[in-house]
Formats: C-alpha cells, sequence, structure tokens
C-alpha cells in the first residue's frame, strides 16, 4: 500500500512511511514519536513536504519509515485553511477560495478496508483488562468452566498481541544447558571474559580480571589488569603460545559483546590467524554458561579465602590466584598429564623465610617471619609477604597450624570488613556488552595465573637514626609497662650522597657505565692549567629513577658540574633554551588522539653531552677518577656536562641542528616543536630538554625516522608513551587517558598525608578565606612546598586550580586557617587519587575558548577573580584561575578582561 493515501479524520497529522513521497525533506533536531491506537509508537525520522497533486503540497508531513499506510490528516487540512467534503461517493478538498485542489473518488477503491490487522472480540478483550490483563488461555479455560460469576462464555480466537503485556511481563528468554562436551581436543575452543572493576585496587592496582577456559579440558588461565584494554594483549600471547605448545589448531573464540573483547584489533588479530570470533547476545551471558560458572567459582573461592582470614581486600589478587592454581591441577590431566596435588597449603598459614648468608652475625636470628600468599607461576617458589614486601623464595617452611592473623597484615586502615571485591554485589557477571572499554595500557607478561601483582606495598619503608627513634620514645611512664614499639617518622630517601654506599665509588660508578660516557663523546680533554685557570668543581649525584607505578626502573650514578660558580661572560654567555609548557604538551595529546596517533617516547642517553659549548670552560677530575700520572691537571671540556649553565642551550642548539638537515619544520610559536610532512604522512616531534616524544600518521615514517635519530645519537626507543614529566598517559583506541595518580600517592606521603580521611570536595562551601592576622602562623617553608606540589597537580586537574590558587594568595604570611584549606585540598586528592584528563579519538579540532568572572570577590583589595579555559574540540587543553591587576568598576568590566585573558 505503499503508493496508496488514505484520507484519515482521525488522524492527528500527516504521516508518509516511504521516503520517494517527499520533494523536500528535513530531519527532526530532537527525538519525536508518533504513538498508534494499539500503543505502539513509530519515530519520526524527519518532517518535509509532499507534493499530492498539482494543486495541493501537504506541508508539516512526518517522515515515519515502514508506515503500513500513508495518512492524509483531515484535521490538519483544516487548520491550514482547506475544506474537505465526502458527498456522493467522493471526497473533494477545496481551498480558501473554493477552488477544488483534490478530489479522491471513494466508489473505485480496492484492497482491504483495514489496517492489516484482525478485529478481535471486544468481550475478550474487556474481560482480559478487567481481570488484571489474565493470560488469555487462562482467561478463555476459566469461562469455560464456569468458575467466575457474570463470566460470559469466551472464545479462544488467534494472535492476540496485548502491547502492555508484552512490556510489563517479558522475561529473559531460558537457555538449554549443554550437557556434553561439543569439543574433541584441548584448545580446540577458548571462553573467554572480563570481571571487574574490582571495589578496592589491588597492591599493585590491579583492578580487572580477565578468566579465559578451555571448553575440553576446562583448564584456566586468569590474568590482572588495570584496564581492560589489556586484555588483548594477554589473549594474543596466550593464543600464540598454544599454537607454538600444540600440534592442533584453535578452531574458535567464544566472549560476550565488551568492547575490550570486540574491537578492530581483534578482529583482525582473529581473521589474520583464520579464526572465528563467536558471542553471545548482547546482555545476555548466560548463553555462554562455561564462562559465568568458572567466574562465579572463583569469585565466591576468592570471597571466602578474605573472609576467613581476614585478609585485607587489596591481596583479592593472591586470594584469586590459590584456587586458581588449585582448580586448574585437576583440569590440567587431559592436556598436561595425571597431576600433582600434594603441595596444597591451608589459607595463609604463618611461615618462616631463610635469610641469605651475608652479613648475619653469629648468634642472629636465621629466618624471617612470613606470611605465605599464593604460589608464584614463573617458578618453583612461594610469595611470601615479609616486612610489608612481598617476595618470590623457595627457602621457605610453613606452620599451617597457625593462621595468620589481622594484625598480621596491618597496612593501612582503608580497608572496610565485609566489603565485596567487585562492583558488582554478586562479583560473577560483568554486564559491559555494549559499552567501550576505558582508556588502554600496555599488556603485561601473561602466565598461567598472572600473579605479577607482587612488589613492594605502596607504604614508604621508614629511616631513622637509632638515636632519634630513642629520643622519641623517650622513657616509661609505668615501669610495669614496657613496650618496644617505636613509631619511626617517615623519610623518603630520594639523593644518595656517596658517603652513605656500600663498596667502593669507583667500583659503583663503572657499574653504572656514566663515566664512560665521557670517554666515548670525547668531552673533555685533561690538560695542564693555565695561569688564569679557575677550574669548576664536579660531583657525583646518585638517584633512583622511578617508573610510573613507582617502581624503582635504573639506578643512575650522573657527573654534575657545579655550575653554582660559574661567572657570567667568562664561564658562559647565553644560556636560554626554549622549554615547552604543558599546555603545548595537552595539546599534543589532544591532536595525537584525535588524528590517532600512537605516540612514542624516546630516551637520549647522557643528552647535554652532545651539545658543543662555544666558551673555554676548565672542571676538576671527577672524585674517585684522578689521574695518577697528572693528579694536578683539569679537564677542559668540548662539549657541555651536567650542571652547567649553558648545557641545556648547547643541547638545543644540536638536536635541532641536526632536524633542520633532517627536514624538520620549527613551529611558529613553540620552538620545541617540529613537523615534518613526506608526502600525505605527516611526523610531529616534541622536545622537553632531553625528553622526547613523537607520533606521526604512518608507521614507516616514525620507524624510519627512529632510525635515523639512533644513527646520530646513542639513546634508546621506550615504545609507546606510558610516563611523561610526571603525567601517566594511557593510548587507547577510544582515546588517551592522562593522569597523576603516582604523584598523588608521592605528595600524600611526603607531607604525611597519606592516613587522612578522604573528602569529597576540595573546598568547603562556608569556607572563606582571608588575611587572618589573628590566627597561628605556621611553618612557611612547609606551606609553600604544599602550594608547590598542588600547583603541579594542576597540570591534569582542573578541579583543584581555583582552591589551590586561592591558597596561593597567602604564602607571605600563612596561618592556620590557609593551612587547614591546604589540607582539605589533599584530603580530595586522596579520595580522587586517578581523576584526569580524557582526549577522545572522535574530538574535533576546532578551538573553543570561555571566561567567567567573580566581580570583587577579595575582601582585601576589592579585585575580581576570574577564570578561563579552551577546548580542542571536546578535549580540555589549557584552563586557568587567578585574581585580575586592577579593581574593575563594574562587571561588564570585568568580564571583558577575562575574556581578553581568555583570547590572549
Amino acid at each position: 500500500m505503499e503508493n496508496v493515501c488514505i484520507m484519515d479524520s482521525d488522524c492527528s497529522r500527516h504521516m508518509i512511511g516511504h521516503r520517494k513521497w517527499f520533494s523536500s525533506l528535513n530531519p527532526v533536531s530532537t527525538k519525536e514519536y508518533i504513538t498508534f491506537e494499539d500503543n505502539g509508537r513509530g519515530k519520526v525520522l524527519g518532517v518535509g513536504s509532499v507534493l499530492l497533486s498539482a494543486k495541493l503540497s501537504l506541508k508539516e508531513v512526518a517522515f515515519v519509515r515502514n508506515l503500513g499506510f500513508n495518512l492524509v490528516s483531515v484535521s490538519q487540512l483544516l487548520d491550514e485553511g482547506f475544506e474537505v467534503h465526502f458527498k456522493k461517493g467522493a471526497c473533494r478538498v477545496l481551498d480558501a477560495e473554493e477552488t477544488l485542489v483534490f478530489r479522491v473518488d471513494l466508489t473505485s477503491v480496492s484492497g482491504p478496508a483495514r489496517c492489516l490487522f484482525a478485529s478481535p472480540s471486544t468481550d475478550i478483550w474487556k474481560w482480559h483488562r478487567r481481570l488484571g490483563h489474565l493470560s488469555f488461555d487462562l482467561l478463555v479455560r476459566l469461562s469455560s468452566m464456569g468458575l467466575i460469576r457474570g463470566l460470559p462464555i469466551l472464545k479462544a480466537e488467534k494472535d492476540l498481541a496485548c502491547h502492555p503485556c508484552h512490556h510489563g511481563k517479558m522475561v529473559a528468554a531460558s537457555h538449554t544447558p549443554v550437557s556434553q562436551v561439543m569439543t574433541s581436543y584441548p584448545g580446540e575452543l577458548l571462553h573467554m571474559n572480563t570481571v571487574g572493576p574490582a571495589r578496592v585496587a589491588s597492591v599493585s592496582e590491579k583492578r580487572h580480571v580477565l578468566a579465559i577456559v578451555d571448553n575440553f579440558s576446562r583448564f584456566l588461565w586468569v590474568f590482572f589488569m588495570e584496564f581492560k584494554d589489556e586484555a588483548f594483549g594477554f589473549v594474543r600471547d596466550l593464543v600464540l603460545r598454544l599454537r607454538n605448545e600444540s600440534h592442533k589448531a584453535m578452531r574458535a573464540i567464544r566472549s560476550d559483546n565488551g568492547g575490550e573483547l570486540k574491537n578492530s584489533q581483534f578482529e583482525s588479530f582473529c581473521r589474520d590467524l583464520g579464526r572465528e570470533h563467536q558471542f553471545s547476545s548482547p546482555y545476555t551471558s548466560s548463553q555462554n554458561g562455561v564462562m559465568e560458572c568458572k567466574n562465579r567459582t572463583l569469585v565466591e573461592m576468592a570471597r571466602t579465602m578474605v573472609d576467613e582470614h581476614r585478609t585485607p581486600m587489596r591481596f583479592w589478587v593472591e586470594a584469586m590466584n590459590t584456587p586458581v592454581t588449585l582448580r586448574t591441577g585437576s583440569s590440567c590431566e587431559l592436556s598436561l598429564g595425571r597431576p600433582r596435588m600434594n603441595f596444597g597449603l591451608v589459607g595463609s598459614p604463618a611461615c618462616f623465610v631463610l635469610k641469605k648468608a651475608g652479613h648475619l652475625g653469629k648468634f642472629e636470628s636465621r629466618c624471617l617471619d612470613g606470611i605465605f600468599l599464593v604460589y608464584a607461576s614463573s617458578s618453583r617458589a612461594f610469595r611470601i609477604l615479609e616486612a610489608k614486601q612481598v617476595i618470590e623464595t623457595c627457602e621457605v617452611s610453613f606452620d599451617e597450624t597457625m593462621p595468620c592473623t589481622t594484625s598480621a597484615f596491618e597496612l593501612s586502615g582503608d580497608d572496610e570488613e565485609g566489603t565485596p571485591i567487585f562492583e558488582d554485589e554478586e562479583g560473577v557477571v560483568d554486564h559491559s556488552d555494549e559499552g567501550a572499554t576505558a582508556p588502554a595500557a600496555a599488556a603485561g607478561p601473561s602466565t598461567t595465573s598472572s600473579d605479577d601483582d607482587g612488589g613492594p606495598l605502596p607504604t614508604a619503608s621508614s629511616s631513622v637514626p637509632r638515636q632519634q627513634a630513642q629520643a622519641e620514645a623517650g622513657p616509661a611512664e609505668d615501669a610495669g609497662e614496657v613496650t618496644s614499639e617505636i613509631v619511626p617518622s617517615r623519610q623518603v630517601q630520594r639523593d644518595h650522597p656517596p658517603h652513605r654506599m656500600i663498596g667502593g665509588i669507583h667500583q659503583s660508578i663503572t657499574r653504572s657505565s656514566e663515566f664512560e660516557n665521557f670517554e666515548r663523546n670525547h668531552v673533555w680533554d685533561l690538560v695542564e692549567p693555565p695561569s688564569n685557570c679557575r677550574p669548576i668543581g664536579t660531583k657525583w649525584v646518585f638517584k633512583n629513577k622511578q617508573g610510573e607505578n613507582g617502581m624503582v626502573v635504573r639506578n643512575k650514578a650522573r657527573l654534575v658540574a657545579q655550575g653554582c660558580c660559574q661567572k657570567e661572560g667568562i664561564d658562559y654567555e647565553e644560556t636560554f633554551a626554549p622549554v615547552a609548557h604543558l599546555e603545548a604538551i595537552r595539546i599534543w595529546l589532544a591532536f595525537a588522539a584525535s588524528k590517532g596517533f600512537k605516540l612514542q617516547q624516546m630516551d637520549v642517553k647522557s643528552a647535554f653531552l652532545n651539545g658543543f659549548i662555544e666558551e673555554v670552560v676548565y672542571v676538576r677530575q671527577p672524585p674517585g677518577f684522578e689521574s695518577a700520572r697528572f693528579p694536578n691537571r683539569v679537564h677542559k671540556l668540548k662539549k657541555a656536562l651536567y650542571g652547567l649553565k649553558q648545557a641545556p642551550r648547547a643541547w638545543y642548539a644540536r638536536l635541532k641542528s641536526f632536524l633542520v638537515k633532517s627536514g624538520f619544520v620549527t613551529g611558529l610559536i613553540d620552538k620545541t616543536l617540529f613537523l615534518l610532512s613526506r608526502g600525505n604522512d605527516t611526523l610531529i616531534f616534541q622536545i622537553y630538554v632531553d625528553d622526547i616524544i613523537f607520533g606521526g600518521s604512518s608507521h614507516a615514517l616514525v620507524s624510519s625516522f627512529a632510525e635515523q635519530m639512533s644513527g646520530e645519537f646513542e639513546m634508546s626507543l621506550m615504545g609507546e608513551l606510558p610516563f611523561f614529566l610526571g603525567l601517566q598517559i594511557k593510548q587507547g583506541l577510544e582515546g588517551t587517558f592522562v593522569h597523576q595518580a603516582k604523584y598523588t600517592r608521592d605528595i600524600l606521603i611526603k607531607f604525611n598525608m597519606g592516613d587522612s580521611k578522604p573528602v569529597t570536595t576540595p573546598m568547603s562551601i562556608n569556607t572563606v578565606l582571608d588575611a587572618d592576622e589573628d590566627g597561628d602562623a605556621v611553618d612557611q617553608k612547609e606551606f609553600r612546598g604544599m602550594i608547590g606540589s598542588l600547583l603541579y597537580m594542576t597540570a591534569t586537574r582542573l578541579d583543584i586550580q581555583f582552591v589551590v590558587c586561592l591558597c596561593a594568595r597567602y604564602q607571605a604570611s600563612p596561618s592556620t586557617s590557609h593551612r587547614q584549606a591546604v589540607k582539605r585540598i589533599f584530603r580530595y586528592l586522596k579520595f580522587t587519587p586517578k581523576l584526569g584528563i580524557w582526549y577522545s579519538s572522535r574530538s574535533s579540532l576546532s578551538l573553543r575558548g570561555f571566561s567567567d568572572v567573580d566581580h570583587a570577590d577579595c575582601r582585601i583589595d576589592h579585585k575580581s577573580t576570574f577564570g578561563t579555559c579552551q577546548l580542542l574540540g571536546t578535549s580540555l587543553v589549557s584552563w586557568s584561575s587567578r585574581k585580575q591587576a586592577s579593581v574593575a568598576l563594574s562587571i561588564t568590566e570585568g568580564e571583558y578582561v577575562a575574556a581578553a585573558s581568555c583570547c590572549s
């Protein structure tokens, strides 16, 4: 009936079901639906005009796709000034001048008289509604048995469908259980699913679980992840490993519709291997019963072990790993032969760890007390909690008759008894079938039971001299009650002076190979000092370099010049070297996410040693490396040395010269940004002193540039960018997430706020700060240190920008009220340590700016405070909050000043 229109006197507006009728059609800006008599609804896809005849054009016609009949509304024609007459077997439409514009001959109408549905008996519908939408079958049966007085005999009819009943009573379909295994060998079909996020992060910040089950043997692999996007790396490594270990090929993978397991990267991997990727129906996890059963078993066993031993929730990974090890032992017989199960231990028993010989005294204890956590997966060892860190060792003796107590896990008081492990109270199903995943992280190594959750606990160890600890303890007030419990003050050592090193300094420096860099780069010449020579001193600086998770990744030893002794005009002239601003780095991250670039990071080893200096500079011989033959000679520098005032400038000049020769163009505004164009491909290069990040549209161009850099400088390629200037960066398919969780933990420990009570807002609505001249003064140095640390936190935390800048106004004379306001910010950071900025890959590159002003809010000088923010599409790249330099006489003047600052 798509070529027929019906004149409908009961229809509220014109409705057409096919696009070809419209002479013009515009989409609707909001969702609009049309409700029919049977309570069904049709979505309006557009509104337009339809030329019904040469003289009649219908306006405001709704386009409802696949509408059964095209309806012309009589009431809408009347509202538009037309007249409609039904007379003598015809319908006539007249305009305002009573001219005939359209005529329908009703005598020639053929076809069905109704709109394609049978008219059921009104009695059965009336009694169906009277009895609370009782089912039609039961209603007919009751009427035939005469059990209800007044209920007439009703006849059963076909195709009875009540839409309210469907909406109110519909239930999920049942799924027939599979009674037999449908595969014939191990590895033929793999089931997989993710569980999480956990309410409490594990020791190494894991919150998600990836479980993979072999359909034939029910063998189980479990991997722990910080973000869901790490799942692909684990699955890829496992599939490739199984392909190498087994002579039989895997046929298929079965999972739900979660974005971490259903994406272009995963599908491309399955397509390259020639394997089928099967999915359960959206939001129907019960279709994959094998996986759901394993998930429930894992979580319930982990929850039981945590509850039995009162283990803190942060050890849920270890609690889950133990049943994984035990249960896979029984299912591995089909794959690996008959299992051996004589290694099982009861719960988390106390144990004794053998001390390694070395510095043990003759009468010193030979073991340390510990707590068994889990079996190690990559070695024949046990993972033991000892002195608040997790270690792996096989030299262990267990006492299963003495289970551990809650006091043995004294770490922090943030675990609540009875807290569920996962966000879902059932802890079994991940219902994110249709959702996109969070920002991604690089996948770690995969194991049968991934217990890479070890390492030191996030509680800084205390280091206090013995005399200080004794002084803090003091004498016991009660002679009859003696305690040996001493609470040391927390100290975090970052730099390590040479006199505290174990062993000789020469041996330590040789191991770090730092001194070899000077010989390899021809940094200096050993010469006789001239008569007017004024050599600059040198010193060794030792530091532990940490990764994004706070773990020590490298011990560094660096020789630096004492640049404070340099004299301008003698030892140096120009010192300026451009440095990238954080706003420029955020713009680069947002641009890369929008263009789909994968940012890479490279590290130039001893970068400053590559820069040539123009001045004549002499330095003393390094401590511990004085020449035995020429102890009185000095080094004449040919290249820059760390610590020299002109060293950053010399390195920048050397790097810029190389990049320009390679075809790069320097940015017009940001001189630390370099652009290379090769045809349709682009490569962008950003430097921050000696830290380098780069990315491009072509993988071949990026790889070629990396090889070119490696040929010019000694460097190491670090892969995808994970950590830059204290910013933790997670790149994924949907975009890039930037946060400062590690830095947040560091400053909380630094200012003794790690055990503070979290709050949900950075500032109370009742807080009004002023000079507070009557308040008690506080340590100015500590207050300024707290403000400085918080100012760097605003690199990704715009939610604390205003309150930090407000507190920074009182650094000259801080009082107790100001310190309390600052401490509240730290407590808020403890509540939200992983908040950050999300740069979407779908964002456009249009620049927009916003500004606002709080007129005369300062009680001291009545100046206004204004805030600005700039967005690149939907990506926030810059923001500020500060007090205006002059007093605004009106709100309008303040708004103009704020708008000008936003655009400058």
